[in-house]
């Protein structure tokens, strides 16, 4: 998926289909299976599309219509949406991104730096050299969208590779070499685990990592392929007066 910054526009492919959702052939290559929602790695560029349009703030808040200049934001009970698809015309779904969904996306890939950033500190660094992928969902993710959101940690896009299903592969390797396996043995009694339920620094990390793409890290590679446009969406106004308690 891909949002123009100046627009706001969306436009998005579906599984099975090679035509983006703005191109002549589109409509009638979704015919037969239409479009019904976002997958899981569609989700992740969407969101991280959102930050880089504008339309989400650092903090993961989505912004009105009339912050963002985009009628594709709507209001949604106390909080917005954002309109991918609207297919409520033919019979079919209205397909947005949700405050709920940014919140979910916010939690996981905070665990996920979390995790990493915890590794970092075993090992004594403050940044890494590649990151490498594992696990079929990880063959589908966009490099790009992923340091967007700050779900793995700042490198050039060149060092993000995939390793595909990595457990699978080591479980053949396992099973049809003798000398691998017992290298495998005797590397698994040399792990060190690190417990992220344990760990002091964990909360801090993961706090930190809430914020789009991160509240402290810098991530100065990614910022010299990306603009990060500096919104805020927070109304709650601190400058506010604020109510007398009761006492």
């Amino acid at each position: 998926m891909r949002i123009d910054p100046e627009t706001k526009e969306p436009r998005f492919r579906i599984i099975g289909s090679k035509f983006w959702s703005d191109e002549p052939g589109f409509a009638k290559a979704v015919a037969r299976t239409g479009i019904t929602g976002i997958c899981g790695s569609g989700i992740i560029e969407a969101v991280a599309e959102m930050r880089t349009a504008g339309l989400l703030d650092p903090s993961g808040l989505i912004g009105s219509a009339e912050q963002t200049g985009s009628a594709r934001c709507i209001a949604e009970g106390r909080t917005h949406a954002y309109v991918i698809h609207d297919g409520t015309a033919e019979g079919g779904p209205l397909i947005t991104v949700t405050q709920g969904d940014i919140r979910a996306i916010q939690l996981a890939k905070s665990a996920l730096y979390a995790g990493a950033r915890l590794l970092m500190d075993e090992r004594g660094v403050d940044k890494v050299d590649r990151v490498v992928l594992a696990g079929a969902f990880g063959a589908h993710i966009s490099p790009q969208h992923a340091m967007v959101l700050g779900m793995i940690p700042d490198v050039p896009l060149d060092k993000v590779t995939s390793a595909g299903n990595a457990a699978g592969t080591g479980a053949r390797i396992a099973l049809c070499n003798l000398a691998a396996r017992r290298q495998i043995e005797a590397d698994v009694r040399a792990i060190h685990k690190v417990e992220t339920a344990i760990e002091p620094r964990f909360q801090e990390h993961f706090v930190a990592a809430n914020a789009i793409p991160h509240a402290v890290d810098p991530f100065p590679e990614l910022l010299k392929i990306v603009t990060l446009p500096e919104v805020s969406f927070n109304t709650s106004g601190e400058d506010r007066p604020r109510r007398r308690r009761r006492r």
